[in-house]
């Protein structure tokens, strides 16, 4: 069990504060989503969660321990992280790829173990990528692409997986392939994952846990179903809207006011969920 926390965490890029004194503490075994509007910093707490820009001040503990003075392959063996549009070596195959999962396990003396293939076989069964193994990672569509990458990350055999907008760029399909597959390995190997999600209703319908960032803080965080309604979306997104239970997953389904077509020319009545 890894459980990793920020206590008065505050980061900044130059001397433009991003986050200020911040206390999060991520639930272990769950799934977490930061939403948030362009720049608000969800994607900067997450890099700092991952130790790749340093607190201005603070700090981000892992098992309780100061993160930045641990060994980074320690950190790899705890912690993997996925960041936003990965770019692999040209040439590069799917398998070849997922083996770099590995590194933080390799050392001078002992080059791959049988352990190492079974873990490496196992994320590609996971994310459904075996039979393309031998594929070339640039001829993969986009959501066969982002499965190769989290079957890296799996190969790193962590609990806990943090990634940065991994639907970016993604088309309704394969947002949905990519979610369902996080939400699998939640279920079924219970790993934590975190990420940072544009789609308000998707983080609703997935995530067990939401943090909603606003002016550098934590503007509220919870169950999505006890925080997520008209005032919370009107307050981190400055945006009207009606929230409603999702017609399938009884989740809050955020409805925005807009100028388009009304059905038969009727506005029709909506139900409101209070949090």
């Amino acid at each position: 069990m890894h459980v990793l926390e920020t206590r008065n965490l505050t980061l900044s890029y130059g001397d433009q504060i991003i986050l200020d004194q911040l206390n999060l503490t991520i639930p272990h075994g769950k799934i977490t989503v930061l939403i948030g509007s362009n720049g608000c910093g969800k994607s900067t707490l997450l890099r700092s969660m991952a130790r790749l820009l340093k607190p201005q001040s603070g700090s981000i503990l892992l098992d309780g321990e100061l993160m930045f003075k641990l060994p980074t392959k320690e950190i790899a063996k705890k912690l993997a992280i996925l960041p936003q549009g990965p770019v692999s070596p040209e040439g590069l195959t799917v398998l070849q790829l997922v083996k770099q999962g590995r590194y933080p396990y390799q050392k001078w003396f002992q080059q791959w173990s049988s352990k190492d293939e079974a873990i490496v076989h196992h994320a590609l069964q996971s994310t459904g990528m075996a039979e393309l193994s031998n594929r070339l990672v640039d001829s993969l569509s986009g959501g066969q692409r982002q499965r190769a990458w989290i079957a890296m990350t799996l190969a790193q055999d962590t609990d806990t997986i943090l990634l940065d907008e991994p639907t970016t760029y993604l088309d309704l399909t394969h947002q949905i392939e990519v979610l369902d597959l996080l939400f699998e390995l939640n279920e079924k190997e219970k790993r934590t994952v975190v990420m940072v999600l544009h789609d308000i209703n998707l983080a609703c319908r997935y995530a067990h846990h939401i943090v909603a960032v606003k002016d550098k803080a934590v503007y509220a965080q919870g169950k999505p179903e006890d925080i997520v309604d008209r005032e919370l979306v009107k307050g981190v997104f400055n945006l009207e809207c009606e929230v409603v239970p999702d017609p399938v997953f009884g989740t809050p389904m955020c409805v925005p006011y807009g100028k388009g077509r009304l059905m038969n020319g009727v506005k029709k009545d909506v139900i409101h969920i209070h949090a």
